[in-house]
């Protein structure tokens, strides 16, 4: 493939989109990614308006932040390499058993990129997200890839040292935010001593990080290696830190059941995936000479119609050309193994010519490379994550959710919420209230009994219906109010009409003088996993007006919000039921 071929929006919109990934700040205002890209501001702004359009970007007027949406880049590097799926399970087990972090992370250029994290809950936590990348020389992984590094890495991995491009020394918008290294040691001698431990690891199958992330923080690592040829895929690591163990003493205690987790991975690893998947979907791209959690598979992928559409009435403000290459992006995360030229065209309906030049794009941005030596099968590369994924990892419920609220409290005048179902009580998980002298007074973390609440009802409503009656026959139902209903056949007779309704409307039943709505919110599955509500004085709004006017509003933001859950997929921990 002929790299004059490249679709220049596409170069320019995923440098646009790299530069406010990097940027540490939330919303980033396009003057700043002009300077970071070095575009031009009529280029970078029609980036952003595409970008928006696509539902990749959110914005407030002035400042771009990314969307959920976002979360479909990186899914697709972890859906078609099957890594996480593969091998969480056997982390999981692993933390388990030594009641410690334990992190898999696989090689992507001079780095470490981290694709499965499971922390455990302490007040000294490890803060790495997956997607997060760190310098090989400053982790145990990074000295177990270093002795399979090309020579084409080794040199891209000695320029950066010797330009000083040392993650936490400010330099760097590539790798995870560090502590600068003490001391601030020549290049040279950080090189020498990478080069001893790169060698040692080698021999003795595992490596040692005593400290080189940051004082406190230590780690030992083993590899995970294909059948086929050895080549090193993985690194799987346990973390502590020295208020626990010593370096040495984590290797003691967790060496052994460590190599034995690696073994079993690989036998997963090799009955699950093709070894020629295995060999290069963590490999960087041959030849390219760029320096530049478990994943879902894409459903639904948008078609060549749909992507060309709003070219009508957008204009010069909607890059085509970026929006196909976006999708063709996703679309490589459709299989595993591998996908040929006509894969690609057949799952995004474009035409075999403008699906070629964006593969050619991808590639040479390091994004995508091709499996065999004929060039016939593209997969996405690790890089991809570097396009958002650990940024929205780090989201909570209510970050994610509060900017819908906020819109739809505006559009009704009336105070938002969100919750999910904890036992026999719903748990506020976010709020936005209105000003008004009389308000109720509930903040995030508030509980309330789920029967006598619409949200409580929304979620009850969704239950198996085995599950709902045993919650209900396990529930005190007394009258919070005058008007609450507590006799069990008529609140189970209610919640079948709320399930058929698809919402809930609770008339003073918790409270006199509170009358509330509610919707379902639902995650990547399908499944009703938290409620959404407007809350609103009796006196003020009555109940037929409120299914005439606020309902509208209310289901508008439940699918929105849904959505936007559907795009964390498994990344938003909403806590159990």
């Amino acid at each position: 493939m002929a790299a004059t071929d490249s679709v220049a929006p596409l170069e320019r919109g995923l440098a646009v989109l790299r530069a406010l990934c990097a940027s540490r700040e939330d919303a980033v205002r396009p003057g700043d990614l002009v300077r970071e890209t070095g575009l031009a501001r009529s280029t970078v702004d029609r980036v952003l308006s595409t970008l928006t359009h696509l539902d990749y970007l959110r914005t407030d007027g002035r400042a771009f932040s990314l969307a959920p949406r976002a979360m479909q880049f990186g899914n697709a590097y972890l859906a078609a390499s099957g890594l996480p799926d593969a091998l969480e399970s056997f982390a999981v087990r692993l933390a388990d058993e030594l009641d410690e972090s334990v992190s898999v992370a696989v090689p992507d250029r001079d780095g470490a990129r981290f694709v499965v994290q499971i922390p455990r809950r302490r007040t000294m936590t490890l803060a790495f997200r997956v997607g997060d990348l760190l310098p090989a020389e400053r982790c145990a992984p990074g000295a177990l890839f270093a002795p399979h590094w090309s020579t084409e890495q080794r040199a891209q991995w000695s320029r950066r040292l010797t330009s000083r491009r040392l993650a936490g020394g400010g330099a760097s918008t590539t790798f995870s935010p560090l502590p600068p290294v003490p001391g601030s040691p020549p290049p040279q001698e950080i090189e020498s001593a990478f080069d001893e431990r790169a060698t040692t690891a080698a021999k003795a199958g595992w490596a040692l990080d005593d400290q080189l992330i940051e004082p406190g923080l230590i780690a030992v690592a083993v590899p995970v290696r294909d059948g086929t040829d050895g080549r090193v895929v993985a690194a799987v690591s346990v973390v502590s830190h020295t208020s626990r163990h010593s370096a040495e003493s984590l290797r003691d205690h967790a060496l052994g059941r460590l190599r034995e987790a690696a073994r079993r991975m690989e036998d997963e690893l090799a009955g699950s995936r093709e070894p020629a998947t295995l060999r290069r979907a963590s490999s960087p791209p041959s030849g390219s000479g760029s320096s530049t959690g478990s994943g879902q598979a894409p459903r639904g992928l948008p078609t060549a119609a749909l992507i060309d559409e709003p070219k009508r009435d957008l204009g010069a403000h909607y890059l085509r050309s970026l929006a196909r290459g976006l999708t063709v992006l996703v679309a490589l995360g459709s299989r595993r193994g591998g996908m040929t030229l006509s894969a690609v065209a057949d799952a995004t309906g474009l035409p075999r010519a403008t699906a070629r030049r964006a593969l050619i794009t991808l590639r040479e941005e390091g994004y995508a490379d091709c499996l065999d030596a004929e060039g016939r099968l593209f997969v996405p590369l690790p890089a991809v994550l570097e396009l958002g994924y650990a940024r929205l990892c780090g989201r909570g419920i209510e970050e994610l959710v509060r900017p819908h609220l906020l819109e739809l409290s505006t559009q009704v005048h009336e105070s938002t919420s969100v919750a999910v179902l904890r036992g026999p009580e719903i748990s506020y998980v976010a709020r936005v209230a209105t000003s008004r002298i009389m308000q109720a007074a509930i903040t995030v973390g508030t509980r309330f009994p789920a029967y006598a609440t619409s949200m409580g009802r929304v979620l009850l409503a969704a239950l198996p219906s085995a599950e709902r009656d045993a919650r209900l026959a396990a529930t005190d139902l007394k009258p919070l109010t005058r008007f609450t209903i507590t006799d069990p056949a008529a609140l189970a007779a209610l919640l079948q009409h709320v399930a058929a309704d698809g919402y809930a409307l609770v008339d003073q039943e918790l409270e006199e003088g509170l009358r509330s709505m509610a919707a379902p919110i639902r995650d990547h599955r399908g499944r009703v996993v938290a409620a959404v509500n407007v809350s609103m004085h009796a006196g003020r709004i009555d109940a037929e007006h409120a299914r005439e006017t606020v309902l509208p509003a209310l289901a508008r933001a439940a699918a929105r919000i849904s959505a936007d859950l559907a795009a964390m997929g498994d990344r938003l921990d909403l806590g159990a039921a």
